[in-house]
């Protein structure tokens, strides 16, 4: 049974957005069961913005929560050391009973998105891929939500999904470290993951989706953002 749950979010130049992230998260914190302990960790790397305020007023009124700042613009690495800290608030919980969740700046989870989560956990399983749904499209080229739809939930997927987002990943500490963690790498550290749990029980569902910003200006290279932008160019779908 889990016992501790910590949350990363990294953060790059996203005061904009941070607030409601923030207290989307504050919910989901909130919803879980009193018994469990929790930790959230909001990495700021390389922010120039007022991100660093937006955080820090965060975190003084929430008391699960911690700041961690490093200079990489790289978003593997934030991944990497927001987990690092959850895991060191956490020792004293065995790894199998700790689960580490991570979301992004840009995003808003359900307030059940933890104790979703650790249902399945409870279940057995020992990751999970969720999905992602778009809050705005109207930056866009006409017709990308359609051609986005037909690539993200074609006929017949059901509830299982190939797609997996830094956005909405959860992972059970003990495999979180076996597989090695997140790779310092500036795109791609959620796929490197997801791929080295390939031997764990994972799960990828459409249950537990977040919303995501579908702006067009990326923080990451060829992140999502850019993904959009390869496929509106392309016309696939």
């Amino acid at each position: 049974m889990i016992a501790a749950v910590g949350v990363v979010v990294p953060v790059h130049d996203e005061a904009e957005l941070l607030p409601v992230c923030l207290s989307a998260l504050e919910r989901a914190l909130v919803g879980l069961e009193p018994r469990i302990r929790r930790h959230a960790v909001i990495v700021l790397d390389a922010c120039t913005d007022r991100s660093r305020e937006v955080v820090h007023r965060w975190t003084r009124r929430v008391p699960c929560a911690e700041l961690v700042e490093l200079d990489a613009r790289n978003v593997g690495r934030a991944r990497a050391a927001g987990a690092r800290a959850a895991l060191d608030r956490m020792a004293d919980t065995p790894l199998e009973r700790t689960w580490l969740a991570t979301t992004d700046a840009d995003s808003r989870v359900p307030a059940t998105w933890l104790a979703d989560q650790l249902r399945l956990a409870a279940a057995g399983v020992e990751a999970i891929a969720g999905t992602i749904h778009v809050d705005d499209w109207s930056g866009h080229a006409p017709g990308l939500r359609e051609r986005f739809a037909r690539f993200y939930e074609p006929p017949g997927s059901g509830d299982h999904h190939d797609h997996v987002h830094g956005a909405n990943l959860g992972v059970r500490g003990d495999a979180y470290v076996a597989a090695g963690g997140f790779a310092p790498v500036t795109t791609g550290e959620d796929h490197a993951l997801w791929n080295a749990l390939a031997a764990r029980a994972r799960v990828a569902t459409r249950r537990l989706p977040v919303v995501t910003s579908g702006r067009r200006a990326a923080r990451a290279p060829a992140g999502f953002s850019g993904f959009l932008e390869a496929l509106a160019a392309s016309g696939a779908g």
